[in-house]
């Protein structure tokens, strides 16, 4: 009994060591999400690049007091 408390026990360490090293690498990416927000890069295309959704990256920059981006020129379907 005691082999399986002992790799209970291991398994717990090795998940909470994982568990900060993925929160400190999510920190990374939002605050490099931030950044291309900041630096002019559209919030479609931070979100392509990005491990996140357009919904968060949107929610990140409005918490953040980042203005939303401007409309993009429209598309005409016609053709000359």
């Amino acid at each position: 009994m005691s082999d399986m408390r002992d790799e209970l026990a291991a398994a717990k360490r090795r998940y909470q060591q994982t568990e900060a090293a993925h929160e400190k690498a999510r920190q990374a990416a939002i605050a490099a999400v931030l950044a291309a927000l900041r630096g002019g890069v559209g919030p479609t295309e931070v979100a392509a690049l990005s491990p996140f959704t357009a919904a968060y990256v949107r929610k990140l920059a409005r918490e953040e007091g980042i203005p939303p981006a401007r409309p993009g020129p429209k598309r005409s379907s016609r053709t000359g």
